[in-house]
């Protein structure tokens, strides 16, 4: 096969295909060594090699199975992705793309595993941080930003995670029960806008199922929607461990089961072949695909293999500056670097968390603190750890010295934030408070009398409730291993900060838009329908601690003259940006489009379109927005397909959601005329947001799902938590998570050190994970070390089959993988 710069000739391909045996083909559809795919050294066909973004090249130096947390080759941690979104600069997104394609190249991988781009259901997903919006605009933007810089270097993308996958205590083994017109506008809206426009090499489907049926297994969603509907053309990989039926999947267009060496799906695919569950024409696809891929990803080996790390570094930290938000300012900010008596509270400060916890780990080369920062700079500061962060314990001892450094001294800088025990992959988050040490030392200090300014370091949101006390608050969000660099640069007025929120900031879990059924059962009701984030705020009125777009600035930007004209189905929208203030600056225009008053329930506005606008002090400058008129259109569940309705629609140019600055009339009278395709009783349910469960979401939804909870066994789609009532779930319980734990308590008892703060993060993200996975899971994630057989015989025990379990059991042993040479 010859390596082009571009897909592999069609001939090409079926001369390979006629070549392959049926056991090579089926090895082709698999991984081997957790990372890479089967080679096939007779035919010259090269291995790949997929490893884990979506802020850096996280590539393990020993294959340790799906979830093992080993070490890893260094390489750039950039900001996380919800920093990155915070810039509302796409192009920061396709400069980091690039960058991290080129340290791929370097490293020998392939295909990087990003961007994320499911939609913030809710602020406690434990996930959130690789995540880009509540938005699927911007998610959108992003995601097609990172992947065409990702693809420029002849490197594969692989969007994640495919689809409606909005829970980490429940993603093994989740129903993500989502009406069509939610899907359709929500929740696929960001992988359709990146399939069309920036064409990824592949798109990974999630663990969880969609509306009954596992993504990996949903012909209608891989095959109908994402090919038939988009025109995919690339390749489906499952997410580490999330094949559910290798006949089924194959069959609904899953082709790549990573991390693969499971026998018993291999075995299932060549029986299938053999007795006709699978036609040779859809292996061969599949074959096909894989074979693409291989081909594609050989473009990069003509790109130079040293890339430019000082540079990457120095991107980073402009990134980490372009993404920080300043919540609050009462004048305080910014610093004078002589500013006398400063001190400096929280053990963030010198031991700063700068990106998530879980598969997207990155060891960088270098960690610039804000202590480092500081430091560089000649400041003069009292520095007071105040905290231990991974022990939410006050200790009496180090908030005595922060209040008594405190005393002495002028403003304090309270440097604070989310730990990786808190939020990670693996878990979500129960509550958005802070820990409580942090939390109480902070009331000290305003108690006191304290000027405090508060320096959070986190991946989404938290509750404020002393905003009021604070003099300023700037959020850095997870800003990569410079970030200290750009938060010195901002305290100190070197930079402006220009960031906004790509989410909703509520007062407390409680007023998140999907909060009556957030993580209660297996299965979740997408009960919210269209009305998620700031949809569901505007329309119920939700106070709120700071609305989806807020941000502020050193400086004051005004809005004036706007135009609004149509043509040839376009909308142009223009107005004169001025920097009133004494600072560069950059102003995030939004522009927001108040939906007609039809017969169709919709949200009271939504983002159609944004811009970042860089201005000198006093600087003006005319801005145009352009959207097309179907962008308003909405998805009608009768006629399966979008619909623009007539009607008096209003353009707003605003600085957030809750800070419309100008608007005009826009009239439609292109499209149809307004009509309901819903049942009465579900026009009179969504009205406006549901604040509980509708009785009308049954109809909404299409049909009713049993809500039975957990039988309390051991089963294969079980989690292992839920089925640990019976005493051998709870032997198997005790068994699967033991050995995580151990670890995880010889971690704590490690000295003092940033070395003990990275094997406990570590181990606890395994703790926290393990009694969420299934047995099922395990199998899949476990490279064959957990035959199925196994898996399979312990439900059969539990749902007392006593007899099938050990007929099962009796079997012979599954066989590993047999690896093909390289």
């Amino acid at each position: 096969m010859a390596v082009a710069a571009g897909p592999t000739p069609l001939g090409t391909v079926e001369e390979l295909v006629g070549q392959l045996t049926l056991e090579e083909k089926v090895l082709l559809l698999e991984g081997v060594d957790s990372w890479r795919t089967h080679a096939v050294g007779r035919l010259g066909v090269p291995s790949l090699y997929l490893t884990d973004g979506p802020h850096g090249v996280r590539k393990v130096l020993h294959a340790s199975g799906a979830f093992g947390l080993d070490q890893n080759s260094p390489s750039t941690a950039f900001p996380t992705s919800v920093t990155l979104a915070s810039t509302w600069d796409p192009e920061l997104a396709r400069r980091m793309g690039v960058a991290i394609a080129r340290e791929c190249v370097a490293l020998g991988v392939d295909v990087l595993l990003a961007p994320g781009v499911n939609i913030k259901r809710s602020p406690l997903c434990g996930r959130n941080f690789e995540y880009f919006s509540e938005d699927p605009l911007v998610s959108g933007a992003f995601g097609t930003a990172f992947v065409q810089g990702v693809q420029s270097e002849g490197v594969g993308a692989s969007v994640k995670h495919f689809a409606a996958n909005s829970s980490e205590d429940f993603r093994f083994v989740g129903d993500s029960l989502v009406d069509e017109r939610a899907l359709r506008e929500i929740y696929l809206r960001a992988f359709e806008r990146i399939v069309k426009d920036a064409r990824p090499y592949t798109v990974m489907c999630a663990y969880n199922a969609l509306n009954g049926t596992f993504c990996s297994d949903d012909r209608a969603l891989l095959t109908s929607i994402l090919r038939d509907d988009w025109g995919f053309d690339g390749l489906v990989v499952t997410d580490w461990g999330a094949t559910h039926d290798r006949i089924v999947g194959i069959n609904a267009g899953c082709d790549l089961d990573m991390p693969g060496e499971v026998s018993y799906n291999r075995q299932q695919l060549l029986a299938g072949v053999t007795d006709g569950r699978v036609r040779p024409a859809v292996l061969d696809e599949a074959v096909r695909r894989v074979l693409a891929l291989v081909d594609r990803c050989g473009a990069h080996s003509e790109k130079p293999a040293t890339p430019d790390l000082v540079a990457h570094a120095a991107l980073a930290a402009d990134i980490a500056a372009e993404g920080a938000v300043l919540l609050t300012n009462d004048g305080t900010l910014p610093l004078a670097n002589g500013t006398k008596d400063l001190v400096v509270v929280g053990e963030l400060f010198e031991r700063m968390r700068f990106q998530g916890a879980g598969s997207s780990l990155i060891s960088p080369p270098e960690v610039v603190t804000p202590k480092i920062g500081f430091d560089r700079r000649g400041v003069a500061y009292t520095y007071a750890r105040g905290y231990r962060a991974l022990d939410s314990v006050p200790d009496p001892g180090l908030e005595e010295e922060a209040l008594a450094a405190a005393r002495s001294g002028g403003t304090v800088l309270f440097f604070a934030g989310l730990t990786d025990l808190e939020e990670s992959e693996g878990f979500d988050r129960t509550h958005l408070r802070l820990a409580g040490n942090q939390t109480a030392l902070l009331e000290r200090l305003v108690g006191a009398g304290s000027r405090v300014v508060l320096v959070l370091f986190a991946g989404a949101p938290v509750e404020l409730p002393f905003v009021d006390d604070l003099a300023a608050i700037l959020d850095m969000y997870l800003p990569g291993m410079c970030g200290g660099e750009a938060t010195a640069a901002l305290l100190f007025g070197e930079r402006n900060p220009s960031g906004k929120l790509a989410e909703s900031w509520p007062l407390t879990a409680y007023d998140a838009s999907s909060a009556a059924d957030f993580n209660h059962a297996r299965q979740a009701r997408y009960y919210e329908s269209v009305y998620v984030g700031y949809r569901h705020h505007d329309a119920a009125g939700t106070t709120l601690r700071f609305p989806f777009g807020h941000g502020l600035t050193y400086t004051h930007f005004g809005y004036d003259d706007l135009h609004v004209h149509v043509e040839d189905g376009r909308v142009r929208v223009s107005a004169t940006i001025t920097n009133t203030g004494d600072h560069d600056g950059a102003e995030v225009v939004q522009l927001y489009v108040r939906n007609n008053r039809g017969r169709v329930f919709k949200p009271d506005k939504e983002l159609r379109a944004f811009t970042k606008v860089r201005l000198a002090a006093q600087e003006r400058r005319r801005v145009e927005l352009m959207i097309d008129l179907g962008d308003l259109a909405y998805w009608d569940v009768a006629d399966h397909g979008w619909v623009l309705e007539n009607g008096e629609y209003e353009v707003l140019l605003a600085a957030s959601a809750h800070d419309v600055r100008l608007s005009a009339p826009l009239l439609v009278d292109q499209g149809r005329a307004s009509r309901s395709p819903y049942p009465v009783v579900v026009d009179r349910a969504y009205a406006g947001p549901p604040s509980r469960i509708p009785d009308a979401f049954w109809t909404l939804l299409g049909r009713e799902v049993d809500l039975t909870p957990p039988t309390g066994r051991l089963e294969l789609d079980a989690r292992l938590v839920d089925g640990r009532r019976s005493a051998l779930g709870a032997i198997m319980y005790a068994a699967l998570t033991g050995v995580a734990q151990r670890a995880y308590r010889t971690a704590q008892r490690m000295p003092d050190s940033p070395d003990r703060d990275t094997r406990v993060k570590n181990t606890h993200f395994l703790v926290r994970m393990m009694p969420n996975m299934s047995l099922r899971a395990i199998v899949m994630a476990s490279s064959g070390a957990f035959p199925h057989r196994v898996a399979a015989s312990l439900a059969a025990f539990a749902a007392w089959h006593p007899r099938q379990g050990l007929a099962i059991m009796l079997r012979a042993p599954e066989h590993r993988t047999r690896k093909a040479p390289l």
